[in-house]
């Protein structure tokens, strides 16, 4: 692997765990994909660190068990402001 996408796979698992921060806020942070936000964090991180790896998981975690609870009160927003 590439010592750049090391680089950035571990950056953006430190990220991650620092911010509790979503896949689409990470990915926007540092203009990549989704797809490769994903692939850093669940394939590549856990060749790299696996520690941060697991800690990075927890987070994501978290957030797709909430995801629905924040779409729904975007929704909300949304229409409270119409």
């Amino acid at each position: 692997m590439k010592e750049y996408i090391e680089e950035r796979a571990l950056e953006i698992g430190t990220y991650i765990m620092e911010s509790n921060a979503t896949v689409r806020q990470t990915a926007k942070k540092f203009g990549v994909s989704k797809s490769t936000v994903h692939k850093d964090v669940s394939e590549r991180l856990e060749h790299i660190n696996p520690t941060l790896a697991a800690e990075v998981r927890k987070v994501l975690d978290v957030n797709k068990a909430e995801r629905h609870i924040r779409g729904g009160l975007a929704t909300r927003e949304k229409y409270l402001h119409n």
